[in-house]
């Protein structure tokens, strides 16, 4: 044969698949895990669940919690903001008060005009 045909030869076997390990395969097929071994470790296997169960309880606790405090942070956060547009029209008032008892003081005869100024517009004919 020439060497072609030896390349030829090889390329059509195909190689055979590994064979899983006995023991995977014996999981794999429940044979593994008899009623004996769940007798023998009952005691470790409850305490695995109750411990899982522990762990996802304490989870869904903790994000309860998260969530509980991203909200009340958004609740500050709009309750400091009123804060501070409250204090700034206090201050308004307080600053007009004084700006009032002073006009007073000094008899300068001015007076506080509730509606803001206006421009009067002339027609040019």
């Amino acid at each position: 044969m020439t060497a072609r045909r030896r390349k030829r030869n090889k390329k059509v076997q195909k190689p055979k698949a590994p064979s899983a390990p006995s023991w995977i395969s014996d999981v794999r097929y429940g044979r593994s895990l008899s009623v004996e071994f769940f007798k023998k470790n009952a005691w470790l296997l409850m305490i695995f669940v109750v411990t899982m169960l522990a762990l996802m309880g304490l989870r869904y606790k903790t994000k309860t919690k998260m969530e509980e405090i991203k909200k009340l942070a958004a609740e500050l956060q709009i309750a400091e903001s009123s804060k501070l547009q409250e204090k700034a029209a206090y201050m308004s008032l307080i600053r007009e008060t004084e700006m009032r008892r002073l006009v007073e003081e000094n008899g300068l005869g001015l007076e506080f005009q509730e509606q803001p100024p206006f421009e009067l517009q002339l027609d040019k004919d």
